[in-house]
């Protein structure tokens, strides 16, 4: 391969990727089929190899385009991340910043903390990525990441805001009905809400908290927001940040002395950030948000 090959390419590329077919990348890319078929013939004669076989259920991809997934994605990030930085060019707090935060930091604790920070800058553009997934700060997949994990990477602004408590809770009226546990114990009597599949956190956490197990669960989901949804709804005892309980009247915190982990949690973006007058003001405003939510 000898020629320089436009991003349009790699950019359709990806998005039949992620949609399955070519009407599908046409319609996201705001393009003809036609045209999305072109580039990726365009690409795939570039490269000397087939990047699609067509099967029933749509477009499949082949080992060869697996392979180019990743390269595609960073450019796809690289490209995203000059789009945010020219479009905040000049004076003052404007422009886009990407957050990524855990499913219920994003959802459930951010909003008032953002609400507030667009407020005092009216000229910022906020764009969340509510994620239980790492997103990669060093190649610009977001901007700024509050994360549960510390970051390792040197090329990495972090602030440590402190950490989230855990508790068991459930809803008054579930408590009503079936009566509170007076130990760990009698969670084998109770509907238990918890995960599906394991993950490494979740694997340290059974280690501290042995009965916590999937089997045990008389709900299981890996979504964060659907165990708090159905600890709101009165379906059994789940795990719950502690702040974030106590701002629901109904929920009451069980077994505090036996059942207690933390989240250590930091604030985190790219060192050449940190003279961006857009990312600096999200980022401290991350910071003391976060800081007072721990506090309540």
């Amino acid at each position: 391969m000898t020629e320089h090959l436009s991003w349009d390419l790699y950019r359709t590329f990806l998005a039949v990727l992620t949609e399955g077919s070519l009407s599908g990348a046409a319609r996201v890319l705001g393009m003809t089929q036609p045209t999305a078929g072109r580039h990726v013939a365009a690409l795939e004669a570039a490269i000397g190899q087939s990047l699609f076989t067509r099967s029933q259920t749509g477009l499949q991809p082949t080992d060869a385009a697996q392979a180019l997934r990743a390269h595609a994605q960073a450019m796809q990030h690289t490209a995203q991340a000059f789009e945010r930085a020219a479009a905040s060019h000049g004076d003052g707090v404007s422009g886009v910043v990407r957050i990524s935060a855990s499913e219920v930091v994003g959802v459930e604790v951010l909003p008032p903390i953002l609400s507030a920070l667009r407020r005092a800058h009216p000229q910022l553009i906020i764009e969340l990525v509510p994620t239980n997934r790492i997103q990669d700060l060093l190649h610009r997949e977001v901007d700024i990441a509050v994360r549960m994990a510390p970051p390792q990477q040197e090329a990495l602004v972090a602030r440590r805001v402190g950490s989230i408590d855990i508790g068991l809770h459930a809803r008054d009226d579930y408590l009503a009905r079936y009566g509170q546990p007076a130990s760990l114990a009698d969670l084998a009597h109770h509907a238990v809400i918890g995960f599906d599949r394991m993950t490494p956190f979740l694997r340290e956490a059974t280690r501290r908290f042995p009965s916590w197990t999937r089997e045990r669960f008389a709900f299981r989901a890996d979504s964060d927001l659907a165990q708090l949804a159905m600890l709101r709804a009165g379906y059994g005892i789940g795990a719950c940040q502690v702040p974030l309980a106590r701002r629901d009247d109904r929920l009451v915190r069980l077994l505090p002395a036996a059942f207690r982990f933390r989240l250590p949690t930091w604030v985190a973006m790219h060192e050449d950030l940190r003279a961006n007058p857009r990312c600096r003001v999200t980022f401290d405003a991350l910071v003391a948000g976060l800081t007072s939510y721990m506090a309540e």
